[in-house]
């Protein structure tokens, strides 16, 4: 019992790490990387998405929908590894022309699905209760430039 209370407490005592300082963990593959503002402006709509349960979260669930068809943002964690894990996610989201981006920390982009357990991939499907905030996050998602 007291072995399961010390993940809790080293939680509680590490503070939560800034944008910059998370930036410092990247994978080398990582690209396009959201900016501060973009990444703020995609866990919101993950938050919105997750509480209209229009959310696919984890490399096997979001490859089936990928390869199903499904349209959406996917979202992907810059700091996963290994990185074998879930590299073939951004060319099957090259192929079907499906917006893509990173964000620094999967912790954040669990805890902005909801979830205790981090997450390295989440595909935010369109709704029309957040359609104004999908659209903002589709169209700069979009603008960043694709690695070569």
């Amino acid at each position: 019992m007291a072995r399961e209370k010390q993940p809790e407490a080293a939680a509680e005592g590490t503070p939560e790490r800034s944008y910059r300082e998370q930036l410092d963990f990247l994978n080398p593959i990582a690209q396009p990387l959201a900016s501060r503002k973009l990444t703020r402006k995609l866990y919101k709509c993950i938050r919105k998405a997750a509480k209209h349960k229009q959310i696919r979260r984890g490399v096997k669930e979001v490859q089936k929908f990928i390869n199903k068809g499904e349209k959406g943002i996917t979202v992907l964690a810059g700091d996963t590894l290994p990185i074998d894990v879930y590299c073939h996610i951004p060319i099957m989201c090259e192929d079907r022309s499906l917006p893509y981006a990173y964000v620094p920390s999967k912790s954040d982009l669990g805890a902005a699905a909801g979830s205790k357990r981090p997450t390295c991939v989440i595909m935010i499907k369109p709704h029309e209760e957040y359609q104004e905030t999908y659209d903002e996050c589709l169209e700069e998602v979009g603008a960043l430039p694709l690695p070569l």
